[in-house]
C-alpha cells in the first residue's frame, strides 16, 4: 500500500486538520468530527445536515457552504458517523426552522441518523429525513435493506439546499429532496478495487481483464463480474441499467452526473460522458444540466458512476441557484 498517510489510525483526524487549514469558510471540529459553515445561518433558515463514512471525498464535507449543506458529519473510513456527531451538528446549525437529515441508505447510517433525530427532538429541534436510495445495481445487500444511496446524494443536497437557502420551510425542503431522489437512478462500474488504509490491501481481487459491473461505493459487489470492453459498450450498459428501472419519455429533461470513483482521470470521464450522452440522445432524452468529475468517490477505486435525474423546472432552477462550497461553486 502506498498512500499519503501518517498512520492508518489517524487518517480522518489528520485529514480534518487539512480541511480546516485549506478552507477558512468552514469550521472544523476534529475532536467532535463535525464540519459546519463558519458563518452562522440567518435566523429561520432550514438547516441541511448529511454525513457518512469517510473515503468518499469531497462528499460530504466538501459540500458544506452556501446553497448546500450547513453541516457534515464524517465517520471513519467507510464507517457511519455516530449519533452524538449528528446531534452536535444539529444543535450547532439549527436556527429555529428545523433540520433536514440527508441519509444514504446504508444500515449504519440509517440507524444512527434515526437515533440522532430522536436525540435532537429531545433538545427541541424539529428534524425531517430524506433517504437516498438511487442505486439500481442491487435491491438488497449486506450493507442495506433496499437500494444503496449513491450519486443522487449530491443532487439532493444541491437542490434541497438551494430551496432552504431561498427560505423554503422544513416540509417543503424535505419533500423536494425526497422527490429528487425518486426521480434519480444511478449505476457504477469499477475497473479496480479500492484499498482502505486499515486493510492495507485491495478490498477484492479483480483480474486485469475483468471489471465489476454495478459496484457499490464501498467496493461492494454488483450485478456481475465481466470482461473489460470499450467505453462505448460500458456506457450503453450503464444507460440501459438506469433506463430499465426508469424509462423516460422522449424530450425528457435531465440532470446527468458522470462521477469518478477516485482514480479515474478526467480524460476518461469525459470520454465516457460523451458515449453516455450519445446513448441518451438516441432515446430522445435531453441533458439539460451536467456534471463530470470526482464528487462521490471510493478512495482509490478506478471506475465511474452514472446518475440520471428526470428533472422538472423547479429542480433545474434550483440546480442553477448560487452555490459556494469547497467542491461545488457557481453563480457566486
Amino acid at each position: 500500500m502506498k498512500k499519503f498517510i501518517n498512520s492508518p489510525d489517524t487518517v480522518l483526524t489528520d485529514a480534518l486538520a487539512g480541511v480546516a487549514a485549506a478552507h477558512p469558510s468552514l469550521t472544523v471540529d476534529p475532536v467532535g468530527r463535525v464540519i459546519t459553515r463558519a458563518a452562522r445561518a440567518r435566523p429561520g433558515k432550514v438547516a441541511l445536515i448529511s454525513g457518512g463514512g469517510s473515503g468518499h471525498e469531497p462528499l460530504h464535507g466538501g459540500f458544506v457552504g452556501t446553497g448546500m449543506l450547513d453541516a457534515a458529519c464524517p465517520g471513519e473510513v467507510f464507517t457511519s458517523p455516530v449519533p452524538d456527531q449528528m446531534t452536535t451538528a444539529a444543535k450547532a446549525v439549527d436556527s429555529g426552522a428545523g433540520v433536514v437529515f440527508v441519509v444514504k441508505n446504508y444500515t449504519g447510517d440509517v440507524m444512527n441518523f434515526q437515533l440522532a433525530a430522536e436525540l435532537a427532538a429531545d433538545e427541541g429541534i424539529n428534524v425531517a429525513t430524506i433517504l437516498v436510495d438511487d442505486d439500481v445495481a442491487v435491491q438488497d445487500s449486506t450493507w442495506t435493506a433496499g437500494r444503496r444511496g449513491t450519486g443522487a446524494t449530491l443532487l439532493v443536497e444541491k437542490i434541497a439546499g438551494a430551496l432552504a437557502e431561498k427560505g423554503g420551510d422544513l416540509a417543503a425542503v424535505s419533500d423536494l429532496g425526497t422527490r429528487v431522489n425518486a426521480a434519480s437512478r444511478s449505476f457504477a462500474v469499477a475497473l479496480t478495487a479500492c484499498t482502505t488504509p486499515a486493510a492495507g490491501k485491495p478490498g477484492f481481487d479483480l483480474p486485469e481483464d475483468e471489471i465489476e459491473v454495478g459496484v457499490g461505493i464501498h467496493g461492494e459487489p454488483g450485478r456481475s463480474r465481466e470482461k473489460i470492453r470499450p467505453a462505448a459498450e460500458l456506457a450503453a450498459t450503464m444507460v440501459e441499467a438506469v433506463w430499465s428501472d426508469m424509462p423516460l419519455p422522449r424530450g425528457a429533461e435531465t440532470i446527468v452526473m458522470l462521477n469518478g470513483l477516485g482514480a479515474t482521470p478526467l480524460i476518461e470521464l469525459y470520454l465516457l460522458f460523451g458515449d453516455v450522452a450519445a446513448r441518451l440522445a438516441e432515446r430522445g432524452v435531453t441533458i439539460a444540466r451536467s456534471l463530470v468529475g470526482n464528487y462521490i468517490t471510493s478512495l482509490d477505486m478506478a471506475g465511474a458512476s452514472l446518475t440520471v435525474c428526470h428533472a422538472d423546472q423547479q429542480m433545474l432552477d434550483l440546480w442553477d441557484s448560487p452555490v459556494d462550497t469547497p467542491a461545488l461553486r457557481w453563480g457566486c
